[in-house]
Parts: C-alpha cells; structure tokens; sequence
C-alpha cells in the first residue's frame, strides 16, 4: 500500500507541481508577474471562529484522553493499569476528571487545567466571532 501511494506522488502530484513552477518561471521572466490570489482576506470574525473550533477541538481530544484513565467494564482494572494497584477505585469522575486509588489521584494534575484553559478560550472566540460577524456592516466583506 505505501508502495502504491509512492508511485502515485511520484507519477502525479511531482510533475503537477513541476509544471506549475515552471510555468510561474515563465511568467515571472516574461514580466506578467505572479498571479495574484484570488482568495478574500479572512475577517477577524471567521479568525475567531477557528481558534474557536482547534479551541472545541482540543479540548475533547484532552477530554478524552483524560477519560482514558477512568473504569469502564473492569473497575479493578483501572487502577490496576494505571497505578499498579489492584484494588478498587475510591472515587473517580468525569468532569472534573478523576481517578483516586488508595488516596492518590491518578489522573496527571495538568488534565483538567488545560481544559479549563481551552473552555474558556472556547467559549471566549464563540462569542468573539459572533459579535464581531453582527458588527460588520451589511455591505462589507
């Protein structure tokens, strides 16, 4: 399969791009310039809206990870993996995310700091993006 994806780079996407480079070259020597892109300038509103959305984004790839530590099927197992007890969680929760066995929090103490970092920061951009798409005036771009 590598193989396969090789030789498609190779036999497509190099001499597609060799030719696009050789014809800016031409371009460029025969004083035509470069073409200029064709693609509007992001609005400070649609800027928001990504960091919002990489905000949402990593947030629950952190949340999920954080839940990785939590007892599903096996609650032994847990801290078992974890912590190299065998016994039974103590407590453990979802949101703030946590796992104690024997006393001793599992969960690494940067999980859920980061995800009130990254909720806020969210939730901040979302309203930002909002206000700043209603504020623009109707005409404009």
């Amino acid at each position: 399969m590598a193989t396969l994806v090789g030789m498609l780079i190779l036999a497509l996407a190099l001499p597609a791009w060799a030719g696009i480079t050789f014809v800016g070259l031409v371009r460029a020597r025969r004083g035509e310039g470069l073409p200029r892109p064709s693609r509007p300038r992001r609005s400070a509103a649609r800027k928001a809206a990504w960091i919002a959305g990489l905000a949402y984004l990593t947030g629950g790839a952190l949340h999920l990870y954080g839940l990785s530590y939590m007892p599903f099927l096996f609650p032994e197992d847990a801290c078992w993996f974890n912590a190299g007890m065998k016994v039974h969680p103590d407590s453990s929760g979802a949101l703030p995310v946590s796992l104690v066995c024997r006393g001793t929090e599992v969960v690494p103490w940067w999980v859920n700091p980061g995800l009130l970092v990254l909720a806020v920061t969210a939730v901040t951009a979302t309203v930002t993006s909002v206000v700043l798409a209603l504020r623009r005036p109707v005409g404009g771009r």
